[in-house]
């Protein structure tokens, strides 16, 4: 058994992997844990220990919403921080290893099956065998990595993707870049195209049309978008999945790919609004490269728990198995 664990700006997930061969075979004891009810990555992971009412193996791989590198590691839209060592010898980890969430997600789209992916837009040829695959998605934040299959093996190149400037593309983006730039002085892709992004889309919006846009929390407007409660924040919505498109097209043209695949906590639940056909637009619309991009298939990710069976894979490709 392997310890594995999903850690994003919000929740902390975590599992025993069975493995065997190898492989993954089955994820065990899936907890999902609220950040903000946990003080520190120690004290979620003790809380998931009495959980199971079990040791903890002895093996173990960490995804992390963040660069993974240095001494310490710190979350970008957490307050968590720990250090590998001191979280290894705490818990008495005889090996184990870190990874960025999303690299994490590239680990499992390398090892999932083709059911497990739904066609957006661009031919339905599925993933290649060979060749780069970009992957992005919003969640708390928005995960950028790549994933590059050769004839015998896969890497995957974990990025900060998001976190290039946004870019708009008419005068409601125009809008959203000025109102952004009021509290930052640099406005990143991941502003408007993550969790908190839709606040800044709806408020934008509903100034727009005249109308004083209502004071709501994050998961009350996304539960309105979702439901189609609330027409502002439904455009809201719309217009928040077509500045995706434009950036997974930009992502996709960087990386030289030849797919694309949209992922993360959101990107799972946003499925219609995904199938719009001025999000095909977004992602086409690229100047000169425009046949370029439409040759480009995209896909939806369909798994619930991609980062824990991604950390699972990282650590089989890294180490070969417990």
């Amino acid at each position: 058994m392997l310890l594995v664990a999903d850690i994003g700006g919000t929740h902390a997930r975590f599992a025993l992997a069975e493995t065997q061969r190898g492989q993954v075979r089955a994820l065990q004891h899936v907890h999902k844990l609220s950040v903000r009810d946990h003080r520190t990555v120690h004290a979620a992971l003790t809380a998931y220990r009495q959980m199971i009412d079990q040791p903890l193996p002895r093996d173990a791989s960490l995804a992390v919403a963040g660069p993974v590198g240095g001494e310490t590691i710190e979350f970008t839209n957490s307050p968590w921080r720990f250090k590998p060592g001191d979280l290894a010898n705490a818990f008495a980890f005889k090996r184990y290893t870190l990874i960025n969430d999303f690299g994490a997600i590239g680990h499992a789209i390398a090892q999932l099956s083709p059911d497990r992916l739904a066609h957006v837009c661009g031919p339905d040829t599925g993933l290649p065998n060979t060749g780069n695959i970009s992957i992005l998605g919003p969640g708390t934040g928005c995960g950028v990595a790549q994933l590059l299959r050769t004839e015998d093996t896969y890497h995957v190149i974990e990025t900060e993707g998001s976190h290039l400037h946004f870019g708009p593309v008419d005068a409601v983006d125009d809008d959203i870049l000025g109102d952004l730039r009021k509290s930052h002085a640099r406005v990143s892709a991941e502003r408007v195209v993550s969790g908190v992004g839709l606040q800044t889309v709806y408020r934008v919006l509903a100034q727009r049309a005249g109308v004083t846009p209502e004071h709501v929390d994050d998961v009350t407007l996304w539960q309105r978008a979702l439901a189609g409660e609330d027409e502002h924040a439904v455009a809201a919505l719309k217009r928040f999945c077509l500045c995706l498109g434009a950036l997974a097209g930009d992502l996709a043209l960087a990386h030289g790919a030849q797919a694309v695949v949209i992922a993360g906590g959101l990107g799972l639940r946003i499925g219609a609004g995904l199938s719009d056909p001025e999000f095909t637009q977004r992602f086409t619309e690229k100047g000169r490269y425009q046949s370029m991009l439409e040759a480009i298939p995209v896909y939806r990710l369909l798994e619930e728990e991609p980062g824990l069976l991604g950390a699972a894979a990282a650590f089989l490709q890294r180490f070969g198995g417990p």
